[in-house]
């Protein structure tokens, strides 16, 4: 079981990093459309589409994936799946605030800078590394 749960696991973590990467991309494109546009009408189904077929059925496989890991392992002890669990929430809710950017921009609302989106869009990328790094080399 330890195998079959270890792989799932896997599977919906890639999925879910997926989304949380290439979605900001989209908002940096969005953000250069034109309010109204065929093309701002595109983005915006696209990134509904992202967001609720791909990225949070993933992150709840993720979680429900990597919580069955947790009772076969009793991972649960250890300093660095505890780093890692924080890591994880800390990804859960920027996924969070990418669901309010898509809700947003869904409503024609550009409250932030393409700026912002660029910088945004390097925080996954960090959690990521992190956690790979805590669940690969077990600093603690």
């Amino acid at each position: 079981m330890y195998l079959l749960a270890k792989a799932a696991h896997i599977i919906a973590v890639i999925s879910w990093m997926a989304g949380l990467l290439y979605l900001p991309r989209l908002l940096i494109y969005h953000f250069d459309s034109e309010v109204g546009s065929v093309q701002s009408e595109t983005f915006k189904v696209m990134e509904r589409r992202l967001l609720k077929a791909i990225m949070t059925p993933a992150m709840i496989a993720t979680w429900l994936f990597g919580l069955w890991l947790v009772v076969l392992t009793n991972s649960h002890v250890e300093g660095w799946f505890v780093a890692k669990f924080f890591l994880v929430i800390l990804l859960s809710a920027f996924h969070g605030f990418e669901a309010r950017w898509v809700r947003q921009f869904a409503r024609d609302e550009r409250p932030r800078t393409q700026r912002f989106f660029r910088i945004a869009n390097e925080i996954p990328t960090g959690l990521m590394i992190l956690i790979i790094i805590l669940v690969i080399v077990k600093p603690f």
